[in-house]
């Protein structure tokens, strides 16, 4: 692994730390990890292997990044607080996020120290053709899971505006932030 590697895949992995402790959702929320994975698909995904097994292995990575994705999105706690929404990801959404960030760089680190025999004679036995389609599979993988999880938390912080916005219509003035949506375990 480069340097390079290392600094992308422990940002990747560091991005959810950052919302350990509550803040304001904001733009930011959003583009920084959107902003991680795009220079990580440029510089690595070079392009989408199709022969053998290949697709196969993509799809079942990319699966795994999005249902990563979606359950961290889901027990990300978005609440309302004044005119803002605060955003705090629970324990089980840091465990899911670290576990698909981790495991890209896990494998990328044991392929590099020894399993790289093991990964080519799966490879042979399951026809996978190259391992141009490893990369694809791990980078797609870890793009989804970034995708999909700050699509659910853009989703949801929508939701838990229209029931504000619901609230108040109904009762002027009277609005008190209600945890909405709350999934923290």
């Amino acid at each position: 692994m480069t340097t390079t590697d290392w600094i992308t895949d422990i940002a990747l992995v560091l991005v959810v730390f950052r919302q350990l402790r509550e803040g304001r959702l904001d733009l930011k929320t959003f583009l920084i990890p959107l902003g991680i994975v795009a220079f990580v698909a440029k510089s690595y995904l070079h392009s989408i292997p199709t022969a053998g097994n290949d697709l196969v292995l993509i799809g079942a990575l990319v699966a795994a990044g999005a249902a990563l994705g979606i359950a961290g999105g889901i027990y990300t706690r978005i609440r309302v607080s004044g005119e803002h929404l605060l955003i705090k990801a629970g324990v089980v959404s840091a465990v899911l996020w670290v576990l698909g960030m981790g495991a890209r760089m896990g494998f990328q680190v044991w392929v590099d120290h020894g399993g790289a025999d093991t990964v080519g004679r799966f490879s042979i036995a399951h026809h996978i053709t190259t391992s141009e389609a490893w990369v694809a599979a791990f980078v797609l993988m870890a793009l989804t899971e970034v995708v999909t999880r700050v699509a659910t938390i853009f989703i949801r912080s929508r939701m838990v505006a229209a029931r504000r916005r619901q609230v108040e219509a109904e009762a002027p003035g009277t609005y008190a932030p209600v945890r909405t949506l709350d999934r923290t375990v």
